[in-house]
């Protein structure tokens, strides 16, 4: 059956700066950060630190990420790898498989009792504060306690509990009540809490969160993994069976990296090196380039040309990278400031609520990054200690003749690449403006099966069934089937923003200009 709802959204066009996100809160603070005189980075930042607070099942200051960076003036191009990383004394063997599940490339075999998926066992060292505070350190002009203060009152202020937040509560409700802190956090008698009717308001409170936001303002950032808030972290999480130690939180930093980088129909696209979904996306990119018919975007030759290449793509990644496994939840931020800088930043806690482990004094939740380590041994990406698993992230920042012209990336795990890969080419290859490519029906080819939306052209089964396996559904708020991107553009002066027309809380906020 057809959804009876018509949903949609606008683009936002302005001449000032702009932030997209997946929530107005934030993208409101980041655009106020833009109004102040801030640039880019300083708005990135500010935006991903409120959605720590007001998303809290998608990302936050337990888990990690990646952010690409533009120049507007020179061009240059910076990337930073802010992911996380197991834990050092992690033993491989405490991770066995069940009998009777060999999986395969697209299916993983599941771990006794999920230990890589949910509890302390699933835990790596989080990135955020560090990869947050270096991008301001290199390229911002506020400071790290100002990039807080906005995360910090909506903490004061409480979780808002209306009807989305309900339900991302009740999603994970089950999974939140088998661990006491974050069912005391999270929910009301081990229940998701109900939304008040008549038009009251009510909020969860975050005290804990907000003495920890606030620790991090006054102490600095390296608290998190060397002071006060890094032994509560560690002490906590041993309490649990983590064999995270204080040694490896204080060795933890980001690291600076070169991009990846794909020419593309005039674009030269700028992405994540290495343990990312940029390697997939500039495989597919190049394969496109050739295949992609000129005409008809949304017709059944070009659809069956993004199946071909992504999936191609996709299984060379599952062959010869690893992967990563699940549909994460995360939060993408793309900024353009007044100078036509731009940022792309991906953040996530890979599964909603992440590891589902909160420790009580420091009030949020932990990432479960063992989720994205093959858990069969001998494999690209096996599990194994300090190291950095494959990451389904795929934020991107493309240069036209060397100034920037689009900021992309997407939350929705392997639904991230096909994603990025489609509106990347409706927008560069067809000429369709940012409105049009993010209304578009797409495909998601990261699996054995090829899902089709439910709103394509006619001739797209068809054709994509051709040579795949095809599940036709539909493109809803829950579950995601297409992944939650959002995006800004900049041509001849002017920003162009765009988030995802069924995000409800998904926003562009423009600056107001000074």
């Amino acid at each position: 059956m057809n959804e009876t709802w018509q949903i949609g959204k606008r683009e936002t066009r302005s001449k000032h700066g702009m932030v997209a996100c997946q929530n107005w809160l934030a993208a409101e603070a980041g655009a106020a950060v833009l109004s102040a005189g801030g640039n880019a980075v300083d708005a990135a930042v500010t935006t991903a630190l409120v959605l720590s607070v007001v998303v809290p099942w998608l990302s936050g200051i337990g888990g990690g990420g990646f952010m690409v960076r533009a120049e507007g003036g020179s061009g240059a191009v910076d990337v930073l790898d802010f992911n996380v990383i197991s834990p050092a004394a992690l033993d491989p063997a405490g991770y066995p498989l069940v009998p009777g599940r060999d999986g395969d490339w697209f299916d993983w075999p599941s771990v006794e009792g999920d230990r890589n998926l949910i509890g302390y066992g699933s835990i790596c060292v989080p990135g955020a504060v560090a990869g947050f505070a270096e991008a301001l350190s290199r390229f911002g002009t506020i400071s790290w306690a100002d990039a807080l203060a906005p995360a910090i009152e909506q903490a004061h202020r409480g979780l808002q509990l209306d009807w989305y937040a309900a339900l991302a509560l009740a999603i994970d409700g089950a999974n939140l009540a088998q661990f006491p802190a974050a069912s005391d956090l999270f929910l009301h008698n081990g229940r998701a809490p109900r939304v008040p009717e008549g038009g009251r308001k009510a909020f969860l409170p975050m005290k804990a969160k907000a003495r920890t936001l606030e620790k991090l303002a006054a102490a600095g950032p390296r608290d998190f993994y060397e002071g006060e808030i890094a032994a509560l972290l560690v002490a906590g999480l041993a309490g649990g069976g983590s064999v995270l130690s204080r040694e490896e939180f204080a060795g933890y930093a980001p690291r600076w990296l070169a991009p990846l980088t794909q020419d593309y129909k005039g674009l030269i696209v700028h992405a994540i090196p290495g343990l990312s979904g940029g390697p997939t996306l500039c495989t597919a990119l190049a394969e496109l380039d050739a295949s992609l018919p000129k005409d008809d975007p949304f017709g059944g030759a070009a659809a069956l040309a993004f199946a071909r290449a992504i999936r191609g793509a996709s299984e060379y990644r599952l062959k010869h990278l690893g992967h990563a496994a699940g549909e994460s939840c995360t939060s993408h931020i793309s900024v353009v400031d007044g100078d036509g800088t731009m940022v792309a930043l991906t953040n996530t806690l890979l599964s909603r609520f992440g590891s589902k482990v909160v420790v009580p004094e420091a009030g949020f939740a932990l990432n479960n990054g063992m989720m994205w380590f093959d858990p069969r041994p001998g494999q690209p990406n096996s599990i194994a200690p300090a190291s950095r698993p494959l990451a389904n992230m795929c934020p991107v920042v493309a240069t036209r003749d060397g100034v920037p012209e689009l900021a992309l990336g997407a939350a929705g795990g392997r639904q991230i690449v096909p994603a990025v890969t489609q509106i990347l080419a409706f927008v560069a290859a067809y000429g369709l403006s940012l409105e049009k490519a993010l209304h578009s029906p797409r495909i998601d080819a990261s699996g054995r099966t090829i899902r089709v939306n439910r709103a394509a052209a006619s001739d797209v089964a068809a054709a994509v069934g051709s040579e795949f396996n095809v599940d036709i559904i539909e493109d809803t708020l829950y579950p995601v089937n297409f992944a939650v991107p959002s995006a800004v553009l900049r041509r001849e002066g002017v920003n162009i923003g765009m988030v995802h027309p069924k995000n409800p809380w998904a926003a562009v906020r423009e600056a107001n200009p000074r």
